[in-house]
């Protein structure tokens, strides 16, 4: 039994343009409980490219969430609930803070996006502030448990460095492991959803997890390259210009 995950991202055509980088940022892992039980941890951030540290922004939330939980797990503390969540929350706002204070700019400055997914043989904690999505099956199908947040215009969202993140913050929680996970940011939310109904687009969807399943071992290691070949390529470019990041796992019994 194992996981097998998968991740990428691409800059968008808007930022290739502006001579910008991409302003994703992702950090995923699997990490062995007191018990010898796989936990599951990804992070997803979307710097705004409406402020000048964006992608610093975005890369601090996930390596602070990770480290974050890198101490849970080794204190042997791990209640996927919205506690957990909340705490995340709190140090990631806390991290981005020092860095702000000590580059003497706003904390709006590195406003970026949040979507985490934490799971264990027990239970399943995914928890977003923004857009973007998180995709999961617990074995009856594909689901989006949490609708991408807008902000009150167009074109608009949330952010973890809004002073109201922590109430923004929506989570979602059950006692079984995710079989089946797909995370995004808003770059590809067009592509994965159908927007009307807020539900996953699943033939975007089926590739990506039939191809992470039948991979040889040599095949996964080219696996994230090809990933990025697809968001980088022309069909997806001519339905968003901005950055996309889409990571994957998958339990394989």
């Amino acid at each position: 039994m194992s996981w097998r995950l998968v991740y990428s991202s691409a800059v968008g055509t808007s930022h290739i343009s502006a001579d910008l980088p991409c302003q994703d940022a992702c950090q995923m892992q699997v990490v062995w409980l007191n018990d010898q039980q796989p936990l599951l941890v990804m992070f997803l951030a979307d710097g705004a490219g409406s402020v000048s540290q964006g992608g610093e922004g975005a890369t601090l939330a996930v390596n602070e969430a990770m480290a974050f939980m890198m101490q849970k797990v080794q204190g042997g503390e791990c209640g996927l609930n919205d506690v957990l969540a909340t705490d995340i929350v709190l140090a990631i706002r806390h991290r981005i803070t020092a860095r702000a204070q000590a580059e003497e700019l706003a904390v709006r400055d590195f406003s970026c996006t949040f979507l985490g997914v934490i799971s264990s043989a027990t239970g399943t904690l995914i928890m977003q502030i923004g857009d973007g999505g998180v995709v999961v099956d617990f074995g009856e199908g594909l689901q989006l448990p949490l609708t991408p947040m807008n902000g009150e215009y167009a074109n608009m969202t949330y952010f973890i460095t809004d002073e109201d993140a922590v109430t923004r913050l929506e989570t979602y929680s059950c006692d079984a492991q995710v079989i089946k996970v797909a995370a995004f940011t808003d770059g590809i939310q067009r592509l994965a959803l159908n927007m009307m109904e807020n539900s996953p687009h699943v033939p975007f969807f089926a590739p990506f997890f039939n191809g992470l399943a039948s991979a040889t071992s040599e095949q996964r290691d080219i696996l994230p390259d090809l990933l990025k070949q697809f968001l980088s390529c022309p069909a997806v470019n001519e339905r968003t210009d901005d950055d996309k990041t889409l990571a994957l796992a998958m339990w394989l019994p």
